[in-house]
């Protein structure tokens, strides 16, 4: 009789599926250059909501090697990326959204956009390239890293960014009529 194992928990299909996104995302954000304002604004809208989708489906990872836990993208490169999306964005950057540290909190608080898709995209390329590592202590570290930066971090910003997003592009559709 053959014994057989079911695959690992970071083999899954929620986790294969937020690689394929946080991948998309990241060569989005690496190419921002050559898209104009509107075509930025018009993907980031269809791509936000299915990143939270798949960051919020992932699964708790135990991870069995904290020691396999690395980070990909340094200061040089977060600034590069965070001042060519801000090249691209031009003066229509800053925005004010709630906060809503608790659910009574009405304290608005400004924004960046280049700031949160850049500080999105360092959270998930450090998914992708730790995921791509050869060991499964390395994955399961990617997985566990990019859920709780899910919920300490990019989650709340992509919700934020798809607000911001959603009234943009209803306000500059409305204004093009």
């Amino acid at each position: 009789m053959t014994d057989y194992r079911p695959p690992h928990p970071v083999f899954s299909k929620n986790i294969i599926e937020m690689l394929t996104v946080a991948n998309e995302y990241c060569l989005f954000v690496e190419s921002i250059e050559k898209y104009n304002y509107a075509d930025i604004l018009s993907y980031m809208l269809k791509l936000a909501p299915l990143l939270y989708l798949k960051g919020a489906m992932l699964p708790q990872i135990e991870v069995s090697d904290e020691w396999a836990n690395e980070r990909f993208v340094t200061e040089e490169q977060y600034i590069n990326i965070y001042n060519t999306i801000l090249n691209k964005l031009d003066n229509k950057n800053l925005y004010k959204d709630a906060d809503n540290i608790s659910m009574y909190d009405t304290e608005l608080i400004e924004y960046n956009f280049a700031e949160v898709l850049a500080d999105v995209y360092q959270d998930l390329k450090d998914f992708v390239l730790l995921y791509q590592k050869e060991t499964l202590a390395a994955k399961e570290n990617a997985v566990f890293n990019c859920k709780l930066s899910f919920q300490n971090n990019w989650g709340k910003k992509m919700v934020s960014a798809m607000k911001y997003l959603h009234f943009k592009i209803s306000n500059e559709t409305q204004s093009d009529l």
